[in-house]
């Protein structure tokens, strides 16, 4: 038996049977009547068994053809689908994804997934832009950017990325040579590495229940730069107060540790800034469900 003949003489079955009609089916697919009945004749040679029964006003299925076709009807569902999954990687040769995002969320939390999703999509590019510019508007000049604010932005269509935490940091060995801290007003004798601000103190948010403090700390070393305040923390430097998907490796590998984790500091959110809704099967729809699915806060 010729497999290859007979997945032909199936889709011509199983259109004739759609249609109820030889002729119907004929030309549905561009073929001669006597084309089809002749395919399908040989098909049921082949088979050893009559699919049809056939008189000159009418065709009816017989009981072996009505358990036959629904084989028919789920072959040409895959192969419809397997036409269009090469329709779709025809369509997706050329793309070209822009994305931007802050540059130490950036590194650390979306290269990897980004790294999956290349090797997943072989036949999508992406442009990644490292900015620390955070604008509630997207330029025209990308097609996804990553912003993190406090609240949702104001644009229309955006998605909802990760949370992000920000706590204080350092290691053992600093800890073990200053005074315990153990409630956030002991945080002024300590040496701070904070980001940049107008003045070289700043104040630091702790929430607990109902409890609200806001203390005024000491910092001896700033940067712009989260990775730069990581490094200091590590070379024991003082205590960083930093994002907590900058500080997770670390402390799983025990260079530093988690100060006061019963208190609460800043919570932010990062934000899929689109120019419009997209669809799931776009390159950029892609894109946005594999970071979604990575990042977003259990």
């Amino acid at each position: 038996m010729d497999n290859s003949d007979n997945l032909t003489a199936m889709m011509l079955f199983a259109r004739v049977v759609e249609l109820q009609s030889f002729s119907a089916a004929a030309r549905a697919l561009g073929l001669s009547k006597s084309h089809v009945s002749r395919e399908i004749a040989r098909l049921e040679v082949r088979l050893g068994i009559r699919l049809l029964q056939r008189t000159t006003r009418k065709m009816a299925l017989t009981e072996l053809g009505q358990a036959y076709y629904p084989f028919c009807v789920r072959m040409l569902a895959e192969m419809h689908q397997a036409e269009a999954f090469v329709q779709q990687v025809h369509q997706q040769s050329s793309s070209n994804v822009r994305l931007q995002a802050p540059v130490t969320y950036g590194c650390q939390c979306v290269v990897p997934p980004l790294n999956r999703f290349l090797r997943r999509h072989l036949h999508i590019n992406v442009d990644l832009d490292l900015t620390d510019r955070n604008s509630d508007v997207i330029s025209e000049r990308v097609d996804v950017a990553i912003v993190i604010r406090a609240r949702a932005p104001q644009q229309g269509n955006f998605r909802v990325l990760s949370d992000i935490e920000w706590g204080l940091y350092a290691t053992p060995g600093y800890l073990a040579q200053r005074p315990t801290i153990n409630h956030p007003d002991m945080l002024p004798r300590h040496d701070l590495l904070m980001f940049h601000g107008p003045a070289h103190t700043a104040a630091l948010p702790f929430r607990r229940d109902k409890q609200r403090l806001a203390v005024e700390v000491r910092s001896r070393f700033r940067a712009n730069n989260s990775m730069a305040l990581l490094n200091a923390a590590l070379a024991g430097s003082g205590i960083a107060y930093l994002p907590s998907y900058m500080a997770q490796d670390a402390v799983i590998r025990g260079d530093i540790q988690p100060l006061l984790p019963e208190w609460q500091m800043d919570r932010l959110q990062s934000y899929l800034l689109l120019h419009e809704a997209t669809q799931p099967s776009s390159p950029i729809g892609l894109l946005c469900d594999t970071l979604v699915a990575a990042l977003a806060t259990p």
